[in-house]
């Protein structure tokens, strides 16, 4: 960049001294921001369209900013734009860049406006554009499970409470209660989109303008439902900042919980699953090792969403009104927890497509620990008319026996088991059965298999 009189700072005509080079570099937020650059071009091409429209500025001066800023986006896209450290942002490099270009009616594309409500507008066009492309993410990670759901809605599994065996279900029902955890997900982005969805450009540094700009129209230019209410509010508000970042922290949570519970079901003590070699890794020292090494990164990289989150919180709790330079420090928060959810769920689709049942295992699991005596006890309440505590009560004292015995619920004869209830005929021996106890769950969302089908059917038309 050649040299002129607007290399100098913006506020340089008022502060005459120079800042030391360690200020500066301390202050600068360049290396973070500059990925807004394409946000920033469109709402200065919005903001100089306003400005003719309400007749601020000339036709000329309107089409020379917009050829100079369309120019300045090229060269940026093209990697031939020399970035500037001196010029602490990513605005006042493109305005600096704009000055060259067309020379001093560059300076016509700051009126009406602040970098206050520059950034905030810029920033929230681009953490809109963020949660579209994550909530694509997370469709495809509901698609790839229901996928594995479709291809597993009659394998049976124990379902676990306390990581204990506690009933059977299909392990294609336990799969779609993820598939819930992601549609809440969405939900709570597509809120958040909802929330955002105000034009801050025009409320200036704090007190609106003295203009006659029309904020409507570069709402509708920039794609907004509406302009913001109160120009304080807008220039200090970082809510929708914390709506995205609780989001985030939240869909990083069910991604931890479901890694976890994978690296149960992969170790050696559960076996229930198999990873498949392009999603583990090995050990320097042991040869025999298949590591899950990537559900672990998505474990642990959930601390890093909740600590920006936290921090961000911790910035805003002592704030008054309206703009501070504490601020400043929102975009890195958020580039970083973008960067790292949309990384996880990339990679936990591709977990879920090199994931793969060992059914017979979850089978036997699933026959082990009693799981089909909630079963009995309902049969007992149904068929002869016991209240469900007492029908507990004769079924924990059948589970003691048969524990007692060292064999399963199946395994006793009439003969035992109507030693705890006399009335009790061959047709109880059905309860036993894991595939009868599954499909008996018929209510609205339980594990039976047409339940299982239909709710698919359901999921598949949501995404």
């Amino acid at each position: 960049m050649t040299k002129n009189k607007n290399n100098r700072a913006i506020w340089g005509t008022r502060i005459k001294s120079n800042m030391s080079q360690s200020l500066l570099k301390f202050g600068n937020s360049l290396n973070v921001d500059k990925r807004l650059y394409k946000e920033d071009i469109a709402g200065s091409i919005a903001h100089v369209e306003m400005l003719f429209k309400q007749k601020i500025i000339s036709f000329k001066i309107k089409n020379k900013i917009i050829y100079g800023l369309s120019k300045i986006e090229k060269e940026i896209s093209n990697k031939k734009f020399e970035f500037n450290q001196n010029y602490e942002d990513i605005h006042i490099n493109i305005e600096k860049r704009l000055f060259q270009i067309i020379g001093e009616e560059a300076g016509y594309i700051h009126t009406g406006r602040s970098r206050n409500d520059q950034v905030i507008t810029d920033f929230k066009i681009w953490i809109r554009s963020s949660i579209k492309e994550i909530n694509i993410l997370i469709n495809k990670i509901i698609h790839s499970t229901l996928n594995l759901a479709s291809k597993n809605i009659d394998t049976i599994m124990p379902g676990f409470t306390h990581l204990k065996n506690a009933q059977p279900v299909s392990f294609a029902h336990y799969l779609l209660a993820y598939v819930e955890m992601f549609e809440r997900d969405k939900k709570k982005f597509n809120h958040a989109l909802n929330n955002l969805d105000e034009n801050p450009l025009g409320v200036a540094a704090l007190t609106g303008t003295s203009f006659n700009i029309d904020r409507n129209y570069t709402s509708k230019k920039l794609g907004f439902k509406k302009p913001t209410n109160n120009s304080i509010d807008t220039v200090s508000d970082r809510d929708f900042v914390l709506d995205f970042l609780y989001n985030a922290s939240v869909c990083s949570m069910h991604i931890s919980r479901i890694a976890e519970e994978l690296i149960i079901w992969n170790s050696d003590g559960f076996k229930l699953i198999n990873l498949s070699d392009k999603i583990v890794t090995g050990s320097s020292i042991m040869p025999q090792k298949k590591n899950p090494d990537l559900l672990e990164y998505l474990r642990g990289k959930t601390g890093s969403a909740y600590g920006n989150l936290f921090s961000m919180l911790t910035i805003l709790k002592g704030l008054p009104l309206s703009y501070f330079k504490d601020l400043q420090d929102d975009k890195k928060l958020i580039f970083d927890t973008n960067d790292t959810l949309v990384n996880c769920l990339k990679i936990f689709n591709e977990i879920l497509k090199n994931c793969t049942p060992n059914k017979k295992i979850m089978l036997e699991l699933a026959n082990t620990g009693y799981t089909t005596a909630t079963d009995l006890a309902d049969y007992l309440v149904k068929n002869h008319s016991l209240s469900f505590r007492k029908a507990y009560e004769i079924t924990a004292s059948i589970i003691n026996f048969a524990e007692k015995k060292k064999r399963k619920l199946g395994e006793l004869s009439m003969e035992e088991l109507r030693k705890f209830e006399p009335k009790l005929t061959n047709d109880v021996l059905k309860v036993f059965d894991l595939k009868n106890s599954v499909n008996s769950k018929k209510s609205y969302g339980g594990t039976s298999f047409d339940n299982i089908k239909k709710m698919i059917i359901k999921y598949r038309k949501q995404i």
